[in-house]
């Protein structure tokens, strides 16, 4: 009765699509849950709640009517934690509805308990009530997700120095906060309570941030939020943080500069919840930050039977990307056929204003020498951005000089992680500029930014080519 064709440890995105697809293909699969409800990480404290937590801010606060009402327009004068909890509730009770039925349906065996190994086939499972169970697997997937980094000089205490999980049991909107880390947790973050007037200050000590998105992109994401005041504070590593008696934070930079704020929140990294498993008993072995090494091709770890995939794998610990991560995995596993990923996957940072991006950079195209030219679109110059009262937002398309090719789309602004699957679609199906010239995209919709862009670039890539292209 305790032997499966796969187990299945965790049931976040990778750990949910890798079992309901071995199912699909008929195997006995079970799925091992630690936490009270199925959903793991992307549920209950990450993906789902952060998202709920922006769109509840921007409907209440009544951030997108601004650009016709002015700032101090609200459609909810007074926001109380509980005004942002309660939706958030709602969410995630249909969330693990949806989940807890695709299980039933597909016959997805479940088990409520922490696991870790015994040898390379077995797990032991003690389930909330106390009772130890032993499970076999020829084949065994961790999808253990992660948890936040909490380094011991940061005095967390669940109330004003949190964590990115804590943040969604605080108690009231802070009017200041102090953001460690522009990561883009700490960004997404940083962002949503600046749409909800607290008074944000990031510290990060890099020179830069989000380093894998477009230079152009970032840079003017930073001075939407430098314009509404979010101080963005670079090159300076937190010293100590502590609170007074009055019960407010002070975070000492490197420099000696004192930041005040009636709330810290700590989100400088996460690490591979690993540490229950036992990985010793198997054969493997974390990095320092709890990361499995795999194929990435398969999602095999160092022992072949045992497959990671989703955010303990690392870069881009995205649930879209650990979904798919996870269905491979499962496929290889079971020994069904697997296709390679496709080469181009979107990014998208839920920030406010959102950012997402598919293909190359501006900067890594520079690097491969590729002849290039860029197509930029204001979101301003489109009849649906005036409609919508945006003042802000871009899209920026990057082509190939020689094949014509599009290379890399990049979006800042309203809908940016929407708006960028058409620009993945044409990157995988190698499109070129002319597509966005010669196709007709609905009127008045942000997505004809993408033709306004495609124009700016086939006018800067010059009628000559475009003259010997109609002759061959």
């Amino acid at each position: 009765m305790n032997q499966y064709d796969l187990v299945v440890v965790g049931s976040g995105p990778a750990g949910r699509r890798a079992a309901i697809q071995a199912a699909k293909l008929e195997k006995k699969v079970l799925v091992i849950e630690k936490g009270s409800r199925v959903g793991g990480v992307s549920v209950h404290t990450g993906t789902i709640p952060s998202k709920t937590l922006r769109e509840t801010a921007l409907n209440l606060t009544g951030w997108r009517e601004r650009g016709f009402y002015g700032r101090a327009y609200r459609v909810k004068q007074e926001i109380s934690a509980e005004d942002l909890r309660r939706r958030l509730l709602i969410t995630l009770d249909h969330e693990v509805d949806v989940l807890e039925h695709q299980f039933s349906r597909n016959r997805v065996s479940q088990l409520r308990g922490a696991a870790h190994f015994i040898d390379a086939h077995t797990l032991e499972v003690q389930k909330e009530d106390g009772e130890i169970l032993r499970v076999t697997a020829n084949a065994i997937l961790l999808a253990v997700g992660t948890r936040p980094f909490r380094p011991g000089h940061i005095p967390f205490d669940g109330d004003c120095i949190i964590d990115s999980d804590e943040i969604l049991e605080i108690k009231q909107v802070p009017r200041s906060m102090i953001v460690i880390g522009a990561g883009v947790i700490g960004i997404e973050y940083a962002t949503i309570f600046s749409a909800l007037d607290t008074a944000v200050t990031v510290v990060e000590p890099r020179d830069t941030m989000l380093d894998f998105i477009d230079k152009e992109i970032v840079e003017d994401f930073s001075y939407q939020l430098r314009d509404r005041n979010v101080k963005l504070i670079f090159g300076q590593t937190v010293e100590k943080v502590d609170k007074d008696a009055a019960g407010k934070c002070h975070v000492t930079l490197k420099n000696g500069r004192v930041l005040i704020a009636e709330m810290v929140l700590f989100a400088a990294g996460r690490v591979g919840a690993v540490d229950a498993l036992k990985l010793e008993a198997c054969g493997l072995e974390a990095d320092n930050r709890g990361r499995l090494k795999v194929n990435p091709d398969t999602f095999q770890t160092a022992v072949p039977h045992i497959y990671a995939a989703g955010d303990v794998v690392g870069f881009p610990s995205l649930a879209s990307t650990s979904m798919e991560q996870g269905r491979i995995a499962a496929r290889h596993a079971v020994g069904a056929l697997t296709t390679e990923p496709p080469q181009f996957f979107p990014y998208g940072i839920y920030a406010v204003p959102e950012i997402s991006t598919c293909g190359l950079t501006e900067e890594e195209v520079q690097q491969r020498k590729i002849p290039y030219e860029c197509g930029i679109a204001h979101f301003r110059e489109t009849s649906r951005g005036h409609i919508m009262g945006l003042d802000s937002g871009l899209l920026k398309m990057i082509f190939s000089l020689k094949t014509r090719r599009l290379l890399g789309v990049h979006i800042v602004g309203e809908g940016a992680t929407e708006l960028v699957h058409i620009g993945q679609a044409v990157l995988n199906l190698k499109g070129t500029v002319e597509y966005f010239v010669e196709n007709t995209f609905n009127y008045p919709t942000l997505a004809e930014a993408y033709k306004i862009a495609g124009l700016d670039a086939w006018n800067r890539m010059g009628e000559l080519k475009v003259a010997k292209k109609a002759t061959e």
